[in-house]
């Protein structure tokens, strides 16, 4: 007898929807950071609320209970001290002979593509607690990274 005669559903070979994945470690994040979880619960909020599929509500809901923990555990970062590279700072780099400027960010907050990386990227890893002319090592190479301002 085929399989599709036995089956009382087409749901007991769905995948299963887990939960999204939090990152291990603190939730550290700059002010900014903060107002942009914020953010995102009401828009999904606003979302749940006028959404009629029950499927894209499913959806929407396992977003917010993700975005909800994101803000309860969230912690503001301290602040850098004067003149070293911390959590919330705008550094300007020179690397293979280019500059550049990241901001450090929390782990929400982070766009790679605009250099806003997290404290916990490689690259904000190597530049954290770092002075201006300072150099640092990046990607096996020493003093690969030189610390031309911070802001």
């Amino acid at each position: 007898m085929s399989v599709a005669f036995r089956r009382e559903s087409d749901e007991e070979h769905l995948e299963p929807k887990f939960e999204q994945p939090i990152a291990p470690g603190p939730n550290l994040v700059t002010a900014r950071g903060l107002a942009l979880i914020g953010e995102r619960v009401e828009t999904i909020e606003a979302a749940v609320a006028v959404e009629t599929d029950e499927e894209a509500r499913k959806v929407l809901l396992r977003d917010l209970r993700y975005w909800h923990t994101r803000q309860t555990t969230a912690e503001l970062a301290p602040e850098p001290e004067e003149g070293e590279v911390g959590i919330g700072s705008s550094v300007r780099v020179r690397m293979n002979g280019a500059e550049r400027t990241i901001v450090i960010v929390g782990g929400d907050e982070a766009e790679p593509g605009e250099d806003r990386l997290a404290f916990s990227a490689p690259l904000a890893r190597a530049l954290m607690g770092a002075a201006v002319g300072e150099t640092v090592a990046f990607a096996g190479k020493a003093d690969a990274i030189e610390i031309v301002e911070i802001a």
